[in-house]
């Protein structure tokens, strides 16, 4: 009896459940910030000290100061069941709508010619369009699971997607941000390609579509020379960057001479010389000071990193228990990769001039908050997951 007895408790052990948490994601996420801080301070130190009357650390501890705040953020959201946001993913939604239109309002902010920012009381700049990221985040995986059945014929299909193709043309309508809305509507056509069962067609003309815009491109370029319009003179600068190192193409060719110098194992850390010609390098083009400063050795390392998140993000996401849970995932795993790739595409000149900063590295207050908004949301969802013993 007493063997019967200890055999039947292993076996009641074995299949024992018990709760998941991904610390893998955790150490990611904590290392690519701690990088990022690093490679921050070297890039900006000497932009801040003009900008900043000496003060050479001004960038390096706001984004510090972003960061730690943003973890505490993440901490929070980690404790909220993400089957709530079913409930305000609608409102969440329109919600982002009206934030967009306020930025053509006064309490719109310019800079650099674009008016992307407004300005409260106690936040000088904040982004709408981050929102909007989240909101798709949220807001496409909630129809698709709305819809049911319906989702997968071409009536649903069109449905789900016309809402993205909104929110994009929100983003790029009233932000004038055409690089968000590429990643708005990224985002939602990732997770229905996920969800939907008819992959291949999506797929070939997905395939289609970018190899026809980059061909349209290169046309573009060539035969509006003349043109005055600033996204036509990226395209021309993309095209024959050599032609325009003097005006468009001033940042692109500094930042691939700042990676054509750095060789394999770079300068070493805070030996960049390009940073102090590059227009506020520690945004965007950040990525050009690592491989100068790091060399591809560094580069290397820093796909890596995005590589074992994302490898995280979509274990998450197919061990994920509903439906709902896995298309959430799928959404923040599209807006990092569409994001990272446009970024390095931008860098070494793969496509035109974007303005899309490099995630958890490039410097950035709302974006910052905001990713790990995301993250404590994938958190949550693989806390959810059961695993036996």
């Amino acid at each position: 009896m007493k063997r019967k007895r200890m055999i039947r408790q292993k076996k009641m052990a074995g299949n024992a459940e018990y709760a998941y948490f991904d610390y893998g994601l955790v150490a990611v996420l904590i290392f690519l910030i701690c990088f990022g801080l690093i490679m921050l301070y070297s890039t900006s130190y000497y932009s801040a000290q003009i900008d900043y009357k000496g003060d050479g650390a001004f960038y390096f501890r706001r984004q510090l100061l972003f960061s730690g705040g943003s973890l505490l953020v993440m901490y929070v959201v980690t404790k909220v069941d993400y089957h709530r946001y079913t409930r305000y993913a609608t409102i969440l939604y329109v919600v982002s709508f009206i934030l967009m239109a306020l930025v053509q309002t006064p309490l719109g902010v310019e800079v650099n010619g674009a008016r992307r920012w407004l300005r409260f009381p106690v936040i000088q700049r904040f982004q709408p369009s981050e929102i909007t990221k989240i909101a798709m985040i949220l807001f496409i995986p909630y129809l698709i699971c709305k819809f049911g059945k319906k989702a997968y014929t071409k009536k649903g299909a069109l449905q789900i997607l016309l809402f993205g193709i909104l929110a994009a043309a929100g983003v790029f309508v009233l932000t004038e941000n055409l690089s968000t809305a590429i990643i708005v509507f990224g985002i939602s056509a990732v997770i229905f390609f996920v969800a939907y069962p008819r992959t291949r067609k999506i797929g070939i003309v997905f395939v289609c579509l970018v190899v026809g815009g980059l061909i349209a491109g290169q046309i573009l370029g060539r035969l509006l020379e003349s043109s005055g319009n600033f996204r036509l003179q990226r395209i021309l600068s993309w095209v024959d960057p050599e032609k325009y190192a003097k005006s468009g193409a001033f940042q692109t060719m500094q930042g691939l001479l700042a990676i054509g110098s750095g060789g394999f194992f770079g300068k070493g850390l805070g030996g960049s010389a390009q940073k102090m010609v590059i227009p506020e390098p520690q945004n965007d083009m950040i990525l050009s000071i690592i491989c100068e400063e790091l060399g591809v050795f560094g580069l290397i390392v820093v796909l890596v990193l995005f590589g074992m998140l994302l490898y995280r993000l979509m274990f998450i996401a197919q061990n994920a228990p509903d439906l709902y849970g896995s298309l959430i995932v799928t959404g923040v795993f599209a807006h990092i990769a569409i994001q990272v790739l446009l970024n390095v595409a931008v860098v070494l000149n793969v496509i035109p001039t974007t303005g899309i900063t490099l995630p958890f590295i490039s410097y950035g207050g709302t974006s910052a908050v905001f990713l790990m908004i995301e993250m404590g949301i994938v958190l949550n969802v693989s806390g959810k997951i059961k695993i036996r013993r």
